[in-house]
C-alpha cells in the first residue's frame, strides 16, 4: 500500500501544497482531480522521486520512501507527451524497462507479444513510432510502464492530447487493464468525466488542500462544498441567507432547510432538479440548446436545467428541484 502523510510542498516561497495525507490499496484506482495548479502533478513527482517533500513522509508497505532513488522505486509512469523514443520501434519502446533489468530474450518476447495483444496492437512490433496515431502512441506508452511489472502506475494527463472518441475508447482500455493486472494507479486529470470513469476513489485538490475524498457516486450525491458542485457541474450553486430557524431566503424563494446556520448567516445552496418530491420554483426562460437528447435550459439567476420538452426563450416555467445545504 502506498502512503503520503502530512505532506507539505512550496514554490517559490509560497504554499503549494498542504497536509496531503491520502492512500493507495492493492489494485485501487484512486484519481487525483483539480484544476491546474492544484498540485496533482507535483504529487505524481513526488510519489515518483523526481521532487521531494519538504515535510511529511512518503511510504510504500509501510517503508518510507526518503532514500530510495526513482529507478528503483519500481514505479510505472505515463504522460500526456507519450515520451516515447523516436528511434525505437515498437517492440524496442515496449521492452526498454525490461532490457534495463536485464530480462532473457524470451522473457522480453513473450511479455512484449501479450502487452501488445492486450492494448489491440498485436502485429505492430517493427512499426516506427513516428507511423503511429496518437491514441497508438498512448497505447504503446502504456504497454512500456507496465512491461516491467510496475509496483504502482502513475498516469499524468494521459488523454490530454487526444479527441472525444480516442479518450473514452482508451480510457475504457486503460480501467479494464488495470482491472486485470491488479497494479495500484494514480491518474491525474482536470476532467471530471475521466474521473468518473476510471476512479475507484477520487480526491479533489484545491489550493492545494484535498477538499473531498470519496468513491464517485458518493461524491456525485454529496460534492459537500460549492467548489467540488462547480468542477463537476453538479446542479447549480446559488446564495442563501438563513432569516429564521430551518429557512433559508434565496433569489428564488425560501426554503425549509436545517443547515445548521445561525440566523443572519450567510451559506451557498445546491439545486438539482429532483425526481419525486422537491420544492417549487418558477424560472424566466433565457436561452435553450439541445444537449443530446434532452435540452439544457438557461434561467435568469445563472440557473441551468435539463428539460425533455424544450420551452420558449421568455416562458415562466415552474420546475421542481431539490435543494441541499453546502458547507
Amino acid at each position: 500500500m502506498l502512503e503520503l502523510r502530512n505532506v507539505v510542498k512550496s514554490y517559490e516561497g509560497k504554499p503549494l501544497l498542504t497536509d496531503i495525507s491520502f492512500t493507495v490499496a492493492d489494485g485501487e484506482t484512486v484519481c487525483l482531480l483539480g484544476a491546474s495548479g492544484s498540485g496533482k502533478s507535483t504529487i505524481l513527482r513526488m510519489i515518483a522521486g523526481l521532487d521531494f517533500p519538504e515535510r511529511g513522509a512518503i511510504l510504500l508497505n509501510s517503508l518510507d520512501l526518503a532514500g530510495t532513488p526513482p529507478h528503483l522505486r519500481d514505479f510505472g509512469l505515463v504522460f500526456q507527451d507519450y515520451g516515447l523514443f523516436p528511434h525505437l520501434n515498437v517492440f524496442d519502446n515496449i521492452a526498454f524497462g525490461l532490457k534495463m533489468r536485464n530480462a532473457s530474450a524470451e522473457e522480453i518476447k513473450q511479455r512484449v507479444t501479450l502487452l501488445l495483444e492486450q492494448i489491440n496492437l498485436a502485429g505492430f512490433e517493427t512499426r516506427s513510432i513516428t507511423d503511429l496515431s496518437g491514441g497508438e502512441q498512448q497505447r504503446v506508452a502504456l504497454a512500456r510502464a507496465l512491461a516491467p511489472s510496475p509496483r504502482l502506475l502513475m498516469f499524468d494527463e494521459p488523454l490530454g492530447a487526444l479527441d472525444r472518441s480516442l479518450k473514452e475508447d482508451l480510457l475504457n482500455e486503460i480501467r479494464g487493464i488495470l482491472r486485470k493486472t491488479n497494479i495500484p494507479a494514480i491518474y491525474v486529470t482536470h476532467d471530471q468525466e475521466e474521473a468518473f470513469t476510471i476512479a475507484d476513489r477520487i480526491l479533489v485538490l484545491h489550493e492545494g488542500t484535498i477538499i473531498r475524498d470519496g468513491v464517485p457516486s458518493e461524491i456525485w450525491k454529496d460534492p459537500q462544498s460549492a467548489f467540488v458542485a462547480k468542477l463537476l457541474g453538479i446542479g447549480n450553486v446559488i446564495d442563501g441567507e438563513v432569516v429564521a430557524e430551518n429557512k433559508v431566503k434565496t433569489a428564488f424563494g425560501v426554503f425549509s432547510l436545517d443547515c445548521k446556520k445561525q440566523v443572519r448567516e450567510k451559506l451557498q445552496l445546491l439545486i438539482t432538479t429532483g425526481e419525486g418530491k422537491g420544492e417549487e420554483i418558477q424560472l424566466t426562460v433565457e436561452d435553450i440548446l439541445f444537449k443530446q437528447d434532452q435540452f439544457q435550459v438557461k434561467a435568469r439567476g445563472g440557473i441551468t436545467i435539463y428539460m425533455k420538452e424544450a420551452p420558449k426563450v421568455g416562458d415562466v416555467i415552474t420546475v421542481q428541484v431539490q435543494v441541499k445545504c453546502l458547507s
